[in-house]
């Protein structure tokens, strides 16, 4: 009688007791961007067709023509030839770690967008060295036959549409603030009389599809550098507090 007394308590205190579970709150924690890397073939057509001019202005009567025709309209002016070109053609990139460094952030932290920028100038190098001995043009003024293609071209417009990647998604017009640069820097590879017309269009297309293929790129150089190829890319973790029986107390599932 006793025990059966006891357990109508019990039963009764559980039935009174209310159990409030709060709704789970979950704090993922993304150590990596899980996001595909897919090229997009429409983001190659303004390079393949400046690369294309520039291969044309080797061969085609019309377009070796209009490659002396501007120089001689260059010349015709006698403009003054100043060596600044050898640094504009880095300002974009300088850019964009300087307005970082203002808070005013683009798509990439300092780290992936360092590997971002070191590998798109590598692959413009990769493009512009092995053609400069291969086709062996001459300069227009005559210095040696390193002419085609404007390294100084593909390293202005690789570090412009660097800058234009990582802003376009959130300051479209800021995004395009290096293109000046990149311009100034070709037109005064040919002030300076070191290039023909073809050869800094030609620059220009390695350039823009050396930055291209680099953000392409990253996520597996990314993977390689983390030695995480073969692990998942995303953790996650779950808080859960609750009240039982007068009992308070807080869960907690991590997943690796």
């Amino acid at each position: 009688m006793v025990l059966s007394s006891a357990i109508g308590r019990i039963n009764a205190q559980n039935t009174n007791d209310t159990i409030s579970v709060q709704k789970p709150v979950e704090d993922s924690i993304i150590t990596k961007d899980a996001r595909k890397s897919t090229l997009n073939y429409k983001s190659l057509i303004i390079p393949a067709a400046f690369i294309a001019y520039g291969v044309a202005g080797l061969s085609m009567k019309n377009l070796k023509s209009l490659n002396q025709s501007t120089r001689f309209e260059i010349n015709e002016h006698q403009p003054a030839r100043i060596k600044l070109d050898n640094y504009t053609q880095y300002a974009p990139a300088v850019m964009v770690y300087g307005l970082n460094a203002m808070d005013i952030k683009g798509k990439h932290n300092l780290r992936d967008r360092t590997i971002i920028y070191a590998s798109s100038q590598l692959i413009a190098a990769a493009f512009t060295m092995p053609l400069k001995y291969l086709v062996k043009e001459e300069r227009p003024d005559g210095s040696n036959t390193l002419s085609f293609p404007s390294g100084h071209s593909a390293t202005a417009f690789s570090s412009a549409q660097f800058m234009f990647r990582e802003y376009k998604d959130t300051n479209f017009w800021l995004s395009l603030s290096g293109y000046p640069f990149a311009v100034f820097t070709a037109v005064y590879r040919m002030l300076n009389d070191k290039h023909w017309l073809g050869d800094v269009v030609a620059g220009a297309g390695f350039g823009i599809l050396s930055t291209e293929l680099a953000y392409w790129l990253f996520p597996k150089i990314d993977n390689l550098l983390r030695g995480n190829k073969n692990k998942k890319t995303l953790s996650s973790t779950m808080i859960m507090p609750f009240y039982q029986n007068n009992t308070v107390g807080i869960g907690l599932v991590k997943t690796f």
